[in-house]
């Protein structure tokens, strides 16, 4: 029952921190039987998350840090869904013993149960996946070999737009599914530790499949830049379709790295992309010409809905900021590591949100009756979710304001970087078209670039 309970409130909390989740590959996904689902770590605890709340296996016991049972905080939930420590060799002096815990998830697996892991074993911010650990590929040629329980590898890829922001989008995407055949048990039988690298090799393959991975942060950033510039603006990306031109544009690049009018430019690009930094501009902002009526409106646009929701937000502001000041607080004093931050604050608020709606709901039902209990909380999740879309709308219109005040201001540099952008637009569709795969269906049509208005 406690475990049920969990899975709603990540489901809730993922579903509140991100705008949009996009999944695909759900039908790669064994319907029973014992899963290990892989994921690349980016996220720290909030991949593990998103994998809980959109895999549709439970329950999903993950393998855990074991240094996260240092926060007094996270202890209650981490035992309450059985996760299971895993101490790593990197931050422990001498041998350390896994014994328990491989045991435990030997357990798990051959009661035909799914397990969640990251092999690259620590998150972080890298271009491109670290190198994987071997657990994963053991525990599954392992489990198999004992004969109780035939194990399946998922490949998970979490793509984020931007991971640590409030409302952003994030891609999940399951690849096809590992089975550990009786090959692969006659194969590890005769050789253990050559058959164990042997998957985790083919694991790391079918991550790079469903991840981006760039040889360095330059790399990425000229990706990126050459996807936006090609991108027709009269098209809007899924987190799908963003993903996969990204992933498209860097195997081409890896192809075609020797050509040197593609060396040049990235050059040009990456000229272009710091004039933009410079004068604190988006790429966006220079594909059709701003007219004032037209920022006009949208500011007055978001205003209103603002106006429409402060009613609803008011009357629980007074709960929900000091719960985001202790969560905020909490987050910066008591993690051991930068990455950690982000998921201390959404552990706090998971703690204090709901405790806090509970002692009022006990409050007003002692002294009103059950039913305006009931009401008061429905009443403050609403107010919740209205400072939330009032959040979203003010960001919005600082954005407006502050892109309208600098394309005043700067209005000869922005005349000359669009000449310069519609000279790109067509440098990069030109490389494109030389280089793309000829059998592989193309993402956009000769429509789509016709009805373009910024080249």
């Amino acid at each position: 029952m406690l475990q049920r309970l969990i899975i709603v409130v990540i489901r809730i909390v993922t579903n509140t921190f991100f705008r949009r989740i996009d999944i695909i590959g759900t039908e790669n996904i064994p319907a029973d039987g014992a899963v290990i689902f892989a994921g690349n770590h980016p996220n720290a605890l909030m991949d593990g998350w998103l994998l809980t709340a959109t895999c549709g296996r439970w329950p999903l016991y993950f393998v855990v840090n074991a240094k996260l049972w240092n926060y007094r905080l996270l202890v209650p939930l981490l035992n309450a869904s059985g996760a299971v420590p895993v101490y790593r060799r990197e931050e422990h002096e001498g041998e350390v013993d896994n014994q328990k815990a491989f045991a435990r998830l030997y357990e798990i697996m051959e009661a035909g149960n799914c397990m969640g892991i990251f092999p690259e074993g620590v998150s972080h911010t890298e271009s491109r996946m670290a190198r994987l650990k071997t657990g994963a590929a053991r525990i599954a040629l392992t489990v198999t070999a004992r004969g109780k329980s035939r194990v399946s590898i998922v490949p998970c890829g979490l793509n984020y737009m931007h991971r640590h922001r409030f409302r952003s989008q994030v891609l999940i995407e399951f690849g096809a599914p590992i089975e550990i055949d009786d090959d692969w048990v006659e194969r590890f039988q005769k050789e253990e530790l050559a058959t164990i690298r042997r998957l985790t090799d083919e694991l790391a393959s079918a991550l790079q499949g469903v991840t981006l991975n760039a040889p360095d942060w330059r790399t990425l950033r000229f990706i990126q830049t050459a996807r936006r510039l090609y991108k027709p603006s009269s098209v809007v990306l899924s987190p799908a379709q963003y993903v996969e031109l990204n992933r498209r544009f860097l195997d081409q690049y890896e192809l075609a790295s020797s050509d040197q009018e593609l060396s040049e430019l990235q050059n040009e690009l990456e000229n272009y992309q710091a004039q933009l930094d410079m004068l604190g501009l988006k790429d966006y902002q220079l594909r059709q010409p701003l007219t004032p009526g037209h920022a006009f409106r949208k500011i007055v646009g978001r205003a209103l809905w603002m106006l429409a929701l402060l009613p609803l937000a008011i009357p629980g502001a007074l709960l929900h900021l000091p719960v985001g000041w202790i969560a905020a607080t909490v987050g910066e004093r008591f993690s051991y590591e930068m990455d950690d931050v982000a998921t201390l604050k959404v552990f706090a608020t998971i703690l204090l949100l709901p405790a806090l709606y509970v002692a009022i709901a006990v409050v007003v039902g002692t002294s009103f009756g059950a039913w305006w209990a009931i009401a008061v909380v429905i009443g403050l999740t609403v107010s919740f979710t209205a400072s939330v879309r009032i959040i979203e709308a003010e960001a919005g219109i600082l954005v407006s304001i502050v892109s309208v005040a600098r394309l005043a201001r700067l209005d000869a540099e922005v005349a000359d970087l669009r000449a310069t952008r519609v000279k790109l637009v067509g440098k990069v569709r030109s490389l494109v078209d030389r280089h793309s795969d000829p059998a592989m269906p193309r993402m956009f049509t000769e429509k789509d670039f016709g009805r373009n208005t910024e080249s």
